[in-house]
This record gives C-alpha cells, structure tokens and sequence, in this order.
C-alpha cells in the first residue's frame, strides 16, 4: 500500500491549486468548451499535470486514467491504476460555485483501493481505505440507512412525475459529492441514467461502499475499473434497504436510455 498521508497531502495540494484559481474565490478563469455542454478550464489542465506527475513519483508502477488526458490502453493490462478527475464538477467551478472536487482513487484488480476528494469550497475532505471504512474531515462516516423508499432524498434539479414521491435535496455538479452525500446520510439515493465514466465515480463509489452504502451500476450490477471503454450505464448508489427498490424504479428507463450512446 502507499503512503496514505503523502497520498492525502498531493491530493489536498491539487485542491489548493484548484481552489487558487477558483472564480468564486476572486479569481480570473480561461474556460472553453470540448464539446458543446463539456466544459474544461485551465484549472482542470494544471491540475490534471500536477497530479500525474506527483501521483508518478508516489508510484510509479500505476497506470493513469483521467479525463483530461489521452488514454493509453496500455493501462488494461497492468494491475494499478489511477482513477482522476482533476476537477469533477468543471461546470460549477468555473460559475463559481461550491459543488465541485478533485478526484482520485487508485485501483487494483478493477477494484478501488484508496480514494479521495478534496472540496476545498466547502470545507471537505473525503478519504477511504477499503476495509476500513470512509471519513469526511478525518470523522468515521455512517451511510443512509432508510428503510422505506418512498421519501428518499436525491439530491436533484427536479423530479420526473414518475418521481413525485421522492425529495428533493442540494445537488452539487459533481456526481462524486452526489455520492458522497449518501455516505454521509446527507441524501438517500443517487441514480444516473446514462454513460459514464470510471473517473467521476472512482473514488466516490469506494468512500460511499465503505460508508455502508450499495453500490452499483443503473440495472443493479457491480461496477468494475480500467476497462478498456471505461464506461459503465449508470450509478447507482443508496442506503442497502431501499436499492432494490430504486433499481426496479428506473429499470425500464434505464433499458431504453442504454441504447442511445
């Protein structure tokens, strides 16, 4: 295993560099779009540099995986890999709002082993170990643990009428805080419908799981890491009692919107 305190330091160094050039903090931000929707920013790309190059020398055996870099595919070959979203949230950052992280998980065996995000706007610090549970500011957090799916929090914009006997509750743009929230029994339920990718999730999904909470792909099924498309359909994330509920809830959409990639 690394070194969980370099590791921590190079992550929480990353969310400095991110938060210095933050809008919301005062700061002036090139951004552009990738595609139309997709935001990156300067931000992203320093951070994403920083990061390869600093996790590189903490271990230099792992592969690298990240959003704002080209894939090697030479990476599914090799058992280790670093799973980073520089700046997961890109939307909220650069409007200069608070709902954004660095991501970082290291993954062995398609499994995350370590995880981590850094949140500096508000004040968090997400960290796990598998098999010793997750902590926001160095406290052990418990997951949701709510029995009855009607009422779950999701923290969305807005509800389907299909949805109409859940509630609404904050939703930051980065799908790992999202996840996070049901680590900390902030939310109940976080279901995504549609492709994405193992870097938004990476370091989310482990820190929730040892929370406490299920954790799955949109149709009920385990994720796994450093595929070679590193897509899965969905996420799926929610207090154990009510995630065969949920599942069964958005089973026929999930069928329908898989086709269209």
């Amino acid at each position: 295993m690394i070194d969980q305190n370099q590791f921590q330091e190079i992550v929480r160094e990353a969310g400095r560099m991110a938060y210095a050039r933050w809008p919301g903090a005062g700061h002036t931000l090139d951004s552009w779009e990738k595609t139309p929707g997709d935001p990156v920013s300067e931000a992203d790309l320093a951070v994403d540099k920083f990061l390869r190059r600093e996790l590189a020398r903490l271990l230099p055996a792992a592969a690298w995986l990240s959003e704002e870099s080209t894939d090697d595919h030479v990476r599914v070959g090799q058992d280790l890999i670093w799973l980073v979203d520089p700046i997961d949230g890109t939307r909220d950052f650069v409007r200069g709002r608070t709902g954004w992280a660095v991501s970082v998980a290291l993954v062995s065996a398609g499994k995350p082993l370590i995880g981590m995000l850094s949140a500096p706007a508000r004040d968090e610090e997400w960290f796990s170990v598998a098999g010793r549970g997750a902590t926001l500011n160095g406290e052990m957090l418990t997951a949701s643990s709510r029995k009855q799916f009607s009422g779950a929090r999701v923290p969305v914009d807005q509800l389907p009428s299909a949805d109409s006997d859940l509630v609404i509750v904050e939703k930051p743009n980065s799908i790992a805080l999202r996840i996070a929230m049901v680590a900390n029994d902030q939310a109940d339920l976080v279901a995504t419908l549609r492709w994405g990718f193992e870097w938004d999730i990476g370091a989310a999904t482990l820190i929730a799981r040892e929370a406490g909470a299920r954790v799955t792909d949109a149709f009920g099924k385990p994720l796994a890491y450093n595929k070679r498309d590193p897509r899965d359909f969905g996420v799926l994330v929610s207090a154990p009692a009510i995630h065969a509920d949920a599942v069964a809830r958005i089973a026929e959409r999930a069928e329908a919107l898989k086709k269209i990639k």
